[in-house]
């Protein structure tokens, strides 16, 4: 900032998240009616091609909400309860226990007990082999949520209670107009897009240390396109209240801090490639014992 503080210029609301992430809301209500008279094959096609990249999406548009990224740090209960709103087509409640868990990894990263991001034990030890970590890919979004009340938990807020009371009235809403197979479509497109597809490939490539000593990576590739940019996580991690419409921004500006840093072009790769290498493994994290005092969201 020192030398280019012109990128303090960059630390401002996106606005125009607020209309994508309307019009993601719209498209998957309009997806949840017109699946609801499909054969069974055509619901889990349509639930993998398409509802699986809108609801990962969508999990990434949460992720810029929870820095306060669509009305600003000034509007903080604005973005918990926009945060709320863009959860919904997701079925399963979700907004408010990532920002609290989510606000610890950027402060604490790596701190053990405290960054639930870093797998546990069990997983490191018992995910070692090829077919194995394929399971474990498969299974992420069972992990990542089940990993923070093993490792962390924390006692429910009366914002989470909302997310979850508002949530389950949304799933009880589609069910009763559309019925199963819109309701299946709507879980099933939020499990498979966190499991076994390209965009969670970025899972894995933000901080496992495929190369000692790179604790974090970016990724420059197309699928910056439906993440808002989370790819450029180094740029992340070293300005959170930077939106990631203006990421791409900050490497351009301060480009001799990023452009000869390790980096991916393809989330594809980093899965094979996190499945074929026998050195790699969910151990391949960087852990750090905490010191001082710990203030958690």
């Amino acid at each position: 900032v020192a030398k280019h503080p012109e990128i303090k210029a960059l630390m401002k609301p996106d606005y125009n998240l607020i209309w994508v992430v309307v019009l993601m809301v719209l498209a998957q209500l309009t997806a949840f009616y017109l699946v609801k008279d499909l054969d069974w094959k055509w619901v889990i096609f349509w639930a993998y091609v398409f509802g699986s990249c809108i609801s990962h999406s969508m999990t990434l548009a949460i992720h810029e909400i929870s820095h306060n990224s669509a009305f600003g740090n000034s509007k903080a209960m604005w973005n918990r309860w926009f945060g709320i709103f863009a959860n919904l087509p997701l079925g399963l409640p979700y907004s408010i226990s990532f920002k609290r868990y989510h606000m610890d990894h950027h402060r604490y990263l790596g701190g053990d007990g405290i960054d639930v991001d870093i797998p546990t034990n069990f997983e490191g030890w018992f995910f070692c082999t090829r077919f194995r970590k394929f399971i474990w890919i498969v299974l992420q979004p069972f992990f990542y949520a089940i990993r923070p009340l093993c490792i962390n938990p924390k006692p429910i807020t009366r914002l989470e209670i909302i997310n979850l009371l508002a949530q389950l009235s949304f799933d009880v809403v589609i069910y009763y107009l559309w019925g199963v197979k819109s309701t299946f479509y709507m879980l099933a497109g939020s499990v498979l897009g966190l499991g076994l597809h390209p965009i969670s490939g970025h899972f894995i490539a933000e901080h496992y240390m495929f190369l000692k000593g790179h604790e974090t990576y970016s990724y420059y590739g197309p699928l910056n396109l439906l993440t808002f940019n989370v790819g450029y996580h180094n740029e992340h991690h070293d300005f959170p209240n930077i939106p990631g419409k203006s990421l791409p921004l900050v490497k351009k500006i301060a480009a001799e801090y990023y452009d000869n840093l390790p980096q991916y072009n393809s989330w594809i790769k980093v899965l094979y490639d996190f499945v074929m290498d026998d050195t790699i493994s969910p151990y391949s994290r960087m852990k750090r014992q905490l010191k001082g005092e710990v203030k958690q969201d």
